[in-house]
């Protein structure tokens, strides 16, 4: 079995892609860099929000901020070497190609389901080279053993399938926390099952 300073070492030649920096977007991307993630390339449009603050990787001081400066100034707390290209633009068909095509894998990180399908229908469409690790489920508490990953191909899907976000079943941070993490824990599988074959 390799060591951590080894998987680090391998990690940091890869780059992920992430689309959108909220409570997915933001915690995968802290877990992976605390992994040893070479780069990390984030696309996201919004600004924090105090009701970010329940479950999303910022503080406090830092609504207002573009999530995309804010994660930066996190990540780099963990790792100030670390190599991050942050994106302040909405992800859409026209700009897939330009923001990920350099990628290994890319994470899937949207709240809405719109994004969420438009995202894995073009990344099919136009890298379908290019793993895509997707989130569907993750609304209110309890049933984390419901929790899973469904494999088909290049496209992953981490969560329950079933539970939507609405005002009775709000995104709390310990089942957010969870399926971001399940996330990136499935990238370093990806990753270094690429590691084990080569």
């Amino acid at each position: 079995m390799p060591t951590f300073n080894q998987i680090r070492a391998f990690l940091s030649q890869k780059t992920i892609g992430i689309a959108g920096a909220g409570g997915l977007g933001s915690n995968c991307a802290e877990s992976l860099l605390r992994c040893g993630a070479g780069k990390l390339i984030v696309a996201d449009y919004d600004r924090v929000s105090d009701s970010n603050l329940n479950r999303q990787f910022y503080f406090h001081d830092q609504i207002g901020e573009k999530k995309v400066d804010a994660l930066r100034d996190n990540l780099l707390r963990i790792s100030p070497f670390a190599s991050l290209q942050m994106h302040f633009s909405r992800v859409t068909p026209d700009n897939i190609m330009l923001l990920f095509s350099t990628c290994d894998v890319v994470v899937e990180a949207f709240d809405e389901a719109s994004q969420k399908n438009m995202i894995i229908e073009e990344m099919s469409a136009q890298l379908p080279q290019i793993p895509v690790v997707a989130a569907s489920g993750l609304a209110g508490w309890g049933n984390s053993d419901k929790l899973r990953v469904t494999r088909s191909g290049n496209l992953y899907i981490c969560g329950d399938e079933v539970s939507e976000v609405s005002e009775e079943l709000p995104p709390l941070s310990p089942k957010v926390k969870i399926v971001s993490n399940l996330q990136a824990d499935l990238v370093l599988e990806i990753l270094l099952r690429d590691w084990y074959e080569n």
